[in-house]
C-alpha cells in the first residue's frame, strides 16, 4: 500500500513539473471583441505585458510571428518587458520591439521594473537610457505619464506611470484625489480614451477619470490558477487579487488585464500559460466588451 502512495505521489509530481514546463514556455492568444459609440473606425489592437526577458524559440521568433498573424493596427505594451534584476539584459525585448516597430505603432508604457531601472540609474550603468533611444529610434513611442492622438480613431492613449510605492509588497495604497489628472491630463467626454496602465489594482480611480478601455498586466495571472477561485497569488504576495486576468467592467468602464508573457526571480506559471491579447474595437451604439476564443502557440 506503501509502494503505491509513492508511486501515486511521484505521478503527481511528474504531473505538475510537466504542467509547470509547458506553461512557462507557451502562451495562448486571448481575443476580446469591444464596440464604443465614441470610436470613428474599427481597429485591431496587440497587448504585450510582462515579458520579462522571455523568448519564445530562436530570437522570439514564435510570439513576432503570432503577433504579426494578427495584422493589428497598433501594438500596446502594458510594461515589464525587460527585468529589474542586477544585470538587466535588454537586448531580446530590445529586437522584439524593434521588429514589431518595423511593421506597426507601437505605444509603450512604463511597468514597474522599467521605472526601477530608469529611476535608479546609477544603480543599472544608465542602461535604460540607451533602451529607450534604441526603441525610440525604431520608432516605439513611450508614454510615461504622457498622451497620444489618434483622431483617425476619435482615440486617445495615455500611458500612466506609478511610483515604486505603489508596488511594494503587501501594500493596500490609494491613489489620492487628482493623482490620475495630475499624471494623464483631464478627459474629454468626445474621446475614446484607452489607459495603458501596468497596475490594475487602482481600476475604480482609472474609471473615475474617465478611461473607456485599460489595459494592464503585473499580476501575471495570479502565478497559479485554480478552477472557480482564479489566481493564487498576485505580484505584491496578495493571496487570491481581485483583479488576477481577464475582463473586468466598472462604470461603463472596462479593463483587460493580460496574464503576461513571462516571469522573473523564478520561472514558474502553473495552470496559467503567457498570453498575447488582442483586442478588435469597432463604433457601435453602446459600449461593451466580451471575449472570444483562445489559442495556444
Amino acid at each position: 500500500m506503501q509502494s503505491v502512495l509513492i508511486c501515486i505521489l511521484l505521478l503527481i509530481v511528474i504531473l505538475c513539473i510537466g504542467i509547470i514546463y509547458h506553461d512557462t514556455h507557451h502562451f495562448h492568444i486571448v481575443r476580446y471583441q469591444m464596440t464604443s459609440p465614441k470610436l470613428k473606425k474599427a481597429l485591431r489592437a496587440v497587448v504585450l505585458a510582462d515579458l520579462h526577458d522571455t523568448v519564445y524559440g530562436d530570437h522570439n521568433d514564435q510570439l513576432l510571428k503570432a503577433v504579426k498573424d494578427q495584422k493589428p493596427d497598433l501594438i500596446l505594451v502594458a510594461g515589464d518587458m525587460v527585468t529589474a534584476d542586477r544585470r538587466p539584459d535588454f537586448a531580446s525585448a530590445a529586437a522584439l520591439m524593434k521588429a514589431l516597430a518595423c511593421d506597426f505603432p507601437v505605444y509603450y508604457g512604463m511597468g514597474n521594473h522599467e521605472s526601477k531601472i530608469a529611476r535608479h540609474r546609477e544603480d543599472y550603468d544608465g542602461r535604460y537610457e540607451a533602451y529607450r533611444q534604441e526603441l525610440t529610434r525604431a520608432g516605439v513611442v513611450f508614454l510615461q505619464n504622457e498622451s497620444t492622438v489618434l483622431s483617425q480613431y476619435n482615440m486617445n492613449i495615455h500611458g500612466l506611470e506609478l511610483e515604486e510605492s505603489y508596488y511594494r509588497k503587501m501594500s493596500r495604497r490609494k491613489l489620492p484625489a487628482g493623482y490620475m489628472d495630475a499624471k494623464a491630463g483631464k478627459t474629454k467626454d468626445e474621446c475614446f480614451h484607452l489607459l495603458i496602465a501596468h497596475n490594475p489594482e487602482f481600476f475604480s480611480q482609472y474609471a473615475d477619470w474617465g478611461a473607456d478601455l485599460t489595459v494592464s498586466g503585473h499580476v501575471h495571472g495570479g502565478i497559479v490558477r485554480l478552477p472557480v477561485l482564479g489566481g493564487v497569488i498576485s505580484t505584491t504576495f496578495r493571496l487570491f487579487p481581485k483583479y488576477d486576468g481577464g475582463l473586468f467592467s466598472e462604470k461603463q468602464s472596462f479593463m483587460i488585464i493580460s496574464r503576461g508573457l513571462g516571469s522573473h526571480t523564478i520561472p514558474f506559471r502553473m495552470f496559467n500559460p503567457g498570453e498575447c491579447v488582442v483586442i478588435d474595437m469597432k463604433p457601435g451604439e453602446i459600449q461593451d466588451v466580451h471575449t472570444c476564443k483562445a489559442g495556444e502557440i
